[in-house]
């Protein structure tokens, strides 16, 4: 009789930035289907590939941008946490219409959006309409996904490990046995790649591998695993682009003192009186006077 394997650890791998280049993404779809992927809705090929990967049994996610704080070219309706609640709720609602058969969203690129308290409780609001729950890509620490998801139906699952910041194959293995240790500590971890020719190979040869205590999962079954909060509050108001940030009432703080570089030298009395004897010598009046002096010794010769 043989006996159910116990698993300690249960590893989610989610395959973003899909709907540009369908012949990497077809080799995806043919992984296990355990094996998740996110749609850019904006995307030529967004609908065709959501639905070519539901088709094969895979998880669809709606790969959502989000403003980064670094300048650089942004995708058509990006989120930004300056925007309106109705704005944000037509942006989720186009892209939910785009990637057909989501249950979940995550976001593209986001640590401006993310870390904003204000930002993130609009698109929580907007996602507790569809049912989806948000995965955190975690392109920064100190994101309020899980602080703005308080009061929502919304739930948040956070990810651990980015598999391909670079596209060194030895790179992105050593980024899969990162994952796979840390579903084995910690009972699960949600790994995050991209469909570039060296990750798909990387996949290819991994998943088939995987160590007998640990299963491939889709994200949504780690829902109620436990998710640990290490954010800090960020009550910050969004700035609004063109808008001149309001100045402080009396932004005057006082001048700062200068502080010397080396504690002052005790001034002995010594020194005190030479140096006081030799100013009075110098003086206009001193010298006028000797010079009267010299002038009175010579008439009285």
């Amino acid at each position: 009789m043989l006996a159910t394997p116990v698993y300690a650890g249960k590893l989610a791998i989610v395959i973003d930035d899909f709907g540009y280049r369908p012949a990497q993404e077809n080799q995806v779809i043919a992984l296990p289907s355990n094996i998740s992927v996110a749609v850019l809705p904006n995307a030529p090929h967004a609908r065709e590939m959501a639905t070519k990967a539901h088709n094969a049994g895979h998880e669809v996610l709606i790969h959502l941008p989000m403003a980064p704080l670094s300048k650089q070219p942004l995708e058509k309706d990006t989120l930004r946490p300056d925007m309106s609640s109705g704005e944000i709720e037509r942006i989720i609602r186009e892209a939910v219409n785009d990637v057909p058969y989501a249950v979940g969203l995550n976001n593209h690129m986001g640590s401006a959006m993310t870390s904003s308290l204000f930002g993130m409780q609009k698109v929580m609001q907007a996602l507790g309409q569809y049912n989806l729950y948000f995965l955190d890509s975690m392109t920064i620490g100190n994101s309020q996904s899980m602080r703005a998801a308080a009061g929502t139906n919304v739930k948040v699952i956070k990810r651990k490990v980015f598999l391909d910041d670079t596209q060194n194959e030895a790179d992105i293995r050593f980024q899969f046995n990162r994952a796979v240790e840390l579903a084995r500590r910690n009972g699960s971890a949600i790994a995050i790649g991209h469909p570039h020719p060296t990750t798909v190979r990387v996949l290819q040869q991994m998943v088939y591998n995987l160590p007998s205590d640990i299963t491939l999962v889709r994200p949504s079954s780690l829902l109620n695993e436990p998710q640990v909060d290490t954010s800090k509050p960020n009550n910050t108001r969004p700035v609004v682009p063109g808008k001149p940030t309001e100045q402080p009432r009396n932004p005057f703080k006082g001048i700062s003192l200068c502080k010397p570089k080396q504690p002052l030298q005790p001034v002995y009395a010594t020194t005190f009186f030479t140096v006081l004897s030799e100013s009075i010598s110098q003086s206009q009046l001193m010298q006028y006077m000797q010079h009267q002096w010299q002038g009175w010794g010579k008439r009285v010769q």
